[in-house]
């Protein structure tokens, strides 16, 4: 049977803001929508990937990169535009689509019967799934106001005057899921840059000006299991500022999941509900770092990665 990854992240409290570079009139807009039955901010599955892939370009451990982030041209250099999943980490753990239109058009003759050129689709489906991430509370409508001068000139050169502007910003933690099957990896030794790349997430959004928000785990849960379902995805609750795993305790009290399955850590640890899993079965441990390597070792003697083992 195939082992699969399945995790849910909580970021720490930060104020977030511009996480899409997106305007409405003068206004920095948040991405948003209804969870709950209130409004909450939200960031996406594409921004969290991005920068998954910008941590593996940078964090010097020798991953092969094929669409790297090129800061000097606000854009990406391809290393191989037709692709390589076993090159590339890249290629590999999120997938690649390459549409490409048919070499000829046709004409009045594909009305007579002859065959119409079709184009051509190479695509890999991404084994990594990311959920959107979704802040903790409901959004209250927060906007600053800030001005900017000398960003435009005038019909005579001369530059304008003070150009206002508002930004949304929203105090929160954000929490997101994730899903892999190694199996299906070309090579399924990169289920480790996965775990240590989600676990360090910097940025995740922002257009010229980035805001700082730390999206790595304040808390995290990690269930490694032949389940074919996640079953703990938005696990996280707040209230009056107090986190808890409520429904994750339940299904684990219900037998749906095993205690054994699951890594537990960071601030939840030391929660009551922390203490009742452990109890319970479930590795727990207070540092993020701790865990995930606790995981990656548990990981590689499961999947035979004898270097890593």
């Amino acid at each position: 049977m195939s082992f699969h990854l399945f995790g849910n992240i909580l970021t720490a409290y930060g104020t977030a803001a511009n996480n899409r570079g997106e305007n409405e009139g003068n206004i920095t807009t948040l991405q948003k929508l209804f969870w709950k039955g209130d409004v909450h901010t939200t960031v996406s599955a594409e921004a969290i990937r991005w920068a998954l892939r910008y941590y593996w370009q940078t964090c010097g451990n020798g991953y092969q990169v094929n669409r790297q982030w090129n800061d000097a041209k606000n854009d990406n250099d391809w290393q191989n535009p037709n692709f390589d999943d076993e090159t590339y980490i890249d290629d590999d753990v999120l997938g690649y689509m390459k549409a490409e239109a048919a070499k000829s058009e046709g004409s009045d003759e594909s009305k007579k019967g002859k065959k119409r050129e079709k184009g051509t689709t190479t695509a890999k489906r991404g084994v990594l799934e990311v959920t959107r991430a979704i802040s903790m509370v409901p959004f209250e409508g927060d906007i600053t106001f800030n001005a900017t001068s000398g960003q435009k000139l005038d019909k005579d050169g001369n530059p304008k005057t003070n150009t206002l502007y508002g930004t949304e910003v929203h105090a929160t933690r954000y929490q997101y899921g994730f899903a892999l099957t190694p199996d299906r990896l070309k090579d399924k030794s990169r289920i480790i840059g996965v775990l240590d790349g989600l676990t360090s997430i910097g940025e995740v959004g922002g257009n010229q000006a980035r805001f700082l928000y730390d999206f790595s785990p304040e808390s995290l849960v990690l269930r490694w299991t032949h389940d074919f379902s996640p079953r703990f995805l938005y696990c996280f609750q707040e209230e009056d500022g107090e986190i808890s795993i409520p429904d994750l305790l339940r299904r684990v009290q219900a037998g749906d999941i095993e205690a054994n399955e699951l890594w537990i850590a960071g601030a939840i640890a030391q929660s009551d509900a922390g203490e009742m899993l452990q109890e319970l079965g479930a590795n727990v441990f207070v540092g993020i770092k701790t865990a995930v390597q606790n995981m990656k070792r548990v990981i590689a003697e499961d999947l035979d990665l004898e270097d890593l083992a």
